[in-house]
């Protein structure tokens, strides 16, 4: 792991910020892992806030919600952070705050969260079916449903709270755990309904004082929940926050090769979507809005913002002006896993952390050159494995040798990229290998 410049001064200190609601919204149809979703609005639809407007046929898989009250224009294609295009379903919005009640239990009173004699009477299986129909997935980065998270295929004995954050820039989860941490913990709470674990982690860097500060008070507390926590301070390294490292970290277990968290008796969920299940089941709200962190040298005030899916990137990019300079690239998402824009017209997802704008000078092009078999990125590498072999072994389009060499196993963290002093673009190599090699 790396020691990185983590540039999160620029708004580590800056509360959350409910931004208003514009005038057009562009909800993609894919914003999960799993099957896509199909639309079940038409153009000329009239919908509510919270409704629901896709859904698949599935078992993997999460709906979408309508992020603003009004009217269903086009269902057509539009910029997609990740995928690059994505059908959407484009809604105007007529700025009404009324939302529908849609999910499968009595609706709280709006606004009143349910009392915790109601939340008392919720079996687990209650609480997996509001998640899943609130369409929560983890929102790190991974889109992985959150209610299948909730019912393991095997048993597990710990549930590790992802507040690592170790991206550069990103400060949206540290602000969740200063201004949320009650709200937080409730949905520990229900977490741990669902998956009957004996212990619970709290993993957060040693560079969030005030969340550190936050959840000491937690944990002080007595309860039933609360006596299962370990707060867990981690030092600040990237890429501290994947799984399989806050697994290794926290609890000294290693999760084999091909294998998933749950197969060594641990369950992982981020702060974000442990406050998505609070709202869910507490609020009876989908999930049709998240904490965004919009930072960078370019933005005159940059900030942690509470936006909805679907609002275009050039809007929050507004909200952060005035601009000390036009940015010369733009990343979904951290600048190490994140993803470049094409387009500023590309809208919020649910799994969208972060909106990163750099300057010129921060852009540095890649010259590829000669490996000079130096091993810095075998040296680097978190999960063991040796992206200099599988890059050239993509490069040559032997895709079994590559599958040999483990690129299955990679997680994408882009250090190999950062640490090679050739420059050479091996993650991009990898990408390509896992592809072919995928069944």
């Amino acid at each position: 792991m790396v020691r990185l410049e983590e540039h999160k001064h620029q708004t580590e200190n800056r509360a959350i910020q409910k931004l208003p609601v514009y005038g057009r919204v562009y909800i993609p149809l894919s914003q999960h892992i799993g099957k896509i979703c199909a639309p079940l609005v038409k153009a000329g639809d009239s919908v509510a806030l919270g409704q629901k407007i896709a859904a698949a046929d599935s078992h993997v898989y999460a709906p979408i919600h309508a992020s603003v009250s009004g009217k269903v224009v086009a269902i057509d294609d539009c910029p997609h952070p990740v995928l690059g295009n994505c059908k959407a379903i484009i809604i105007d919005s007529d700025e009404s705050l009324a939302r529908t009640q849609n999910l499968p239990v009595p609706s709280a009173i709006e606004g009143e969260p349910k009392t915790p004699e109601e939340i008392e009477d919720l079996s687990a299986e209650q609480i997996r079916s509001i998640v899943l129909e609130a369409g929560v997935v983890g929102m790190g980065g991974a889109s992985f449903p959150a209610h299948l998270k909730l019912n393991p295929p095997k048993p597990v004995d710990t549930l590790i709270i992802n507040g690592a954050e170790c991206e550069p820039y990103l400060t949206s989860d540290y602000r969740l755990m200063i201004e949320k941490t009650k709200e937080i913990l409730l949905g520990v709470e229900l977490i741990v309904k669902c998956l009957g674990v004996k212990k619970v982690i709290i993993a957060i860097e040693d560079n969030k004082p005030e969340a550190i500060k936050a959840f000491n008070l937690v944990v002080s507390r007595k309860s039933s929940v609360v006596s299962k926590i370990q707060k867990k301070v981690l030092e600040s390294f990237y890429p501290q926050g994947g799984e399989k490292q806050l697994i290794k970290n926290t609890l000294r277990r290693e999760v084999p090769s091909g294998k998933l968290p749950f197969d060594v008796g641990v369950v992982v969920h981020n702060v974000a979507t442990v406050y998505a299940i609070y709202e869910a089941v507490y609020l009876e709200k989908p999930l049709y809005e998240r904490v965004v962190t919009v930072s960078g040298d370019c933005l005159g005030n940059p900030g942690n913002f509470l936006v909805r899916i679907g609002t275009p990137f050039k809007d929050l990019i507004a909200q952060c002006s005035p601009l000390k300079q036009g940015p010369e690239k733009v990343i979904s998402g951290g600048p190490m896993m994140g993803v470049a824009q094409y387009s500023l017209d590309t809208p919020v997802v649910k799994s969208t952390n972060g909106i990163i704008c750099l300057k010129e000078s921060e852009v540095k092009p890649l010259v590829e050159a000669l490996c000079v078999r130096c091993g810095r990125c075998v040296e680097y590498c978190p999960v063991g494995l040796m992206p200099c072999m599988i890059g050239m072994a993509s490069e040559k389009e032997k895709w079994d040798l590559a599958k040999a060499y483990g690129c299955l196993d990679c997680m994408e963290c882009g250090l190999c990229n950062y640490i090679c002093p050739q420059r050479k673009d091996l993650l991009q190599s990898i990408k390509k290998a896992q592809l072919r090699s995928k069944p």
